[in-house]
């Protein structure tokens, strides 16, 4: 598999930048709210913490077979970060799957930001060579599922730790 790196992808209305330490003081605020915890588990870090965990996630995966592709969210209007989209690629038999998630602050929701972002993220890995995209989706929570719809993706029956499975295959 030929290694992708996270660039830059516009939208009508966002603009997702690749994620750098940097980006921490601002995410820190935009994932404050416990709320956004309600179906993953866990609580908001702190600016160090994520400073520490977007080191880590910048250095990439210890597995040079594996991509860890993340991104903030700007809402190009106010120029505030928003939230983040993420994609794991790993190779497979049948050619790379990604693996997709997504988060967008509490202040900025009901606006149609984590599906555009999500639909962008899915269209650029598709340009990429991408073609297998799969999510994993609490059954209650019905935004995600609904983004997860916005992005092209359908449930399957495979569940995994308490979550659904969601995926887009290649056609044909």
């Amino acid at each position: 598999m030929t290694a992708i790196t996270a660039q830059p992808i516009a939208t009508e209305r966002l603009d997702l930048l690749p994620l750098e330490v940097g980006h921490a003081e601002e995410m820190a605020a935009v994932l404050s709210d416990p709320a956004l915890h309600s179906f993953i588990g866990g609580g908001p870090d702190d600016v160090q913490a994520l400073r520490s965990r977007y080191r880590r996630l910048a250095a990439g995966s210890p597995d040079p077979a594996v991509g860890w592709l993340n991104w903030v969210v700007r809402l190009r209007a106010g120029g505030r970060l928003t939230g983040t989209v993420q994609a794991t690629v790993s190779p497979s038999a049948h050619g790379p799957v990604a693996e997709v998630a997504w988060v967008v602050g509490t202040p900025w929701q009901r606006r149609g930001i984590a599906s555009e972002a999500a639909a962008a993220l899915v269209g650029w890995l598709d340009r990429g060579g991408v073609r297998t995209v799969v999510a994993r989706i609490h059954p209650e929570h019905s935004a995600s599922a609904a983004v997860a719809c916005a992005a092209g993706l359908s449930p399957t029956g495979e569940w995994h730790d308490g979550e659904r499975t969601w995926r887009r295959t290649p056609e044909g």
